[in-house]
């Protein structure tokens, strides 16, 4: 016997949208679940190949403060899909929350974001892309009080971060790994840069760290 919905009930509706679901299971027993439904996201982590650093935000997010008090997140670029597709949605993303202009997206994979409650998928992109594509402010769309600080952080960096279990953003890691395994040359440290304490980039040329 496959799982089956018998019932379902809007409970909430809003930004997020909270079902009731009545359920069969496999082996015959009927339950209840409860989900939420706010759409699909597409996330990107645009790294420059010749300076060997990637572009990330740093973020406000009341459920990370709710759950441990902190009040910044360290996060890769996300954004919900529109009325566009995937990967039109990424390229929007980093434009408005770090200002930059992407071309080329590598896909990386379609994932559950919290399959146990959400039915958010996330498309993942990698993004090769040049300083000279940084064209704006970044910081997030008018008007959403979203408050991104654009950081650069060296591949390298973001590597030793996650070894050491410091990156706390799912999306960031799986894109950092992924990355590391298809382009493990670009996580030597940049001879052209040097990083500050926390390991955020100054370029030895023209700092671009906001």
């Amino acid at each position: 016997m496959k799982p089956s919905i018998l019932e379902r009930n809007v409970a909430s509706a809003g930004y997020l949208t909270v079902e009731r679901l009545r359920l069969r299971l496999a082996d015959g027993a009927v339950v209840s679940r409860e989900l939420e439904r706010h759409g699909d996201a597409a996330v990107v982590l645009p790294y420059d190949c010749d300076r060997r650093c990637a572009l990330v935000a740093h973020l406000f997010r009341a459920p990370v403060l709710a759950a441990s008090g902190q009040t910044i997140s360290e996060e890769a670029c996300a954004g919900m899909i529109e009325t566009e597709d995937a990967a039109a949605a990424a390229r929007r993303e980093a434009y408005e929350e770090l200002g930059v202009e992407l071309t080329a997206l590598e896909f990386i994979g379609r994932l559950w974001s919290s399959p146990g409650v959400s039915t958010e998928r996330q498309s993942l992109f990698l993004a090769p892309h040049r300083l000279s594509d940084r064209t704006a402010q970044g910081g997030g769309a008018r008007g959403e009080h979203e408050g991104i600080t654009v950081v650069e952080r060296p591949l390298a960096a973001l590597a030793a971060a996650a070894d050491r279990a410091e990156i706390a953003d799912a999306k960031l890691f799986s894109l950092v790994q992924t990355l590391r395994l298809r382009r493990p040359e670009l996580f030597a440290p940049a001879p052209d840069s040097r990083a500050d304490s926390s390991g955020a980039v100054v370029d030895a040329s023209r700092a671009r760290v906001r």
